[in-house]
């Protein structure tokens, strides 16, 4: 498993042990002021967010060493997924950014912006993403909520409630208020979906019907 953390001074990326939970690689980031947010993996690089730095780095899947690029993002980086042919960049707001990596120019292209909302209005503070089967799934910021987006109107079709999941299955383990689900990672083969927060000592695997 891949996976990015955050903070200030502690940022990284590094490759974990799926069974044990234990880091088999780490790569710490070394600029300080760095806060690492949300990666995905697309044509065999890694795409790894900041939150307010406006950098992306990219590495080589084979080699997380060090990022073989730096990309400039002008909004803040939460999440980012991609759907074979696009990146897909979330900034806390109700907009999922599409965009591709021109290598040419070594920049981010925009292709479209997509507003997300359910049949209330807008849904924003959209944070972590994954997709899967033609759908984007979005942690919601200080929610216990998953949302379903359909990638085609920006529609909310389905919700994820995972009030007490944490707490239920690690009751020494209660959160502060900054612990939040926070987290999605989605197996394709097994068709098993990873679940986990911000500091927390567990990661779910659950499998959706």
């Amino acid at each position: 498993l891949y996976e990015s953390t955050g903070l200030k001074e502690r940022s990284s990326l590094r490759i974990v042990n799926i069974k044990t939970g234990k880091p088999e690689q780490t790569y710490l980031i070394p600029d300080a002021e760095i806060f690492g947010e949300g990666i995905t993996i697309f044509k065999n690089k890694i795409y790894q967010l900041t939150w307010d730095n406006n950098k992306v780095f990219v590495y080589n899947i084979n080699n997380i060493t060090k990022p073989i690029q730096t990309l400039k993002w002008q909004r803040q980086g939460w999440g980012i997924t991609n759907d074979g042919n696009n990146l897909i960049i979330s900034d806390g707001s109700d907009k999922l950014y599409y965009v591709r990596h021109d290598e040419t120019k070594n920049e981010l292209q925009m292709m479209k912006i997509i507003s997300v909302a359910d049949n209330i209005g807008p849904v924003d503070s959209l944070n972590e993403l994954e997709y899967i089967n033609g759908y984007v799934y979005a942690n919601v910021w200080f929610t216990n909520d998953i949302v379903k987006i359909d990638t085609s109107n920006g529609h909310v079709v389905g919700k994820i409630n995972l009030t007490g999941l944490l707490q239920q299955y690690a009751p020494a383990e209660l959160p502060n208020d900054s612990s939040v689900l926070n987290g999605i990672a989605y197996d394709s083969t097994t068709k098993k979906m990873y679940i986990t927060g911000k500091h927390w000592p567990k990661m779910f695997e659950i499998r959706l019907n």
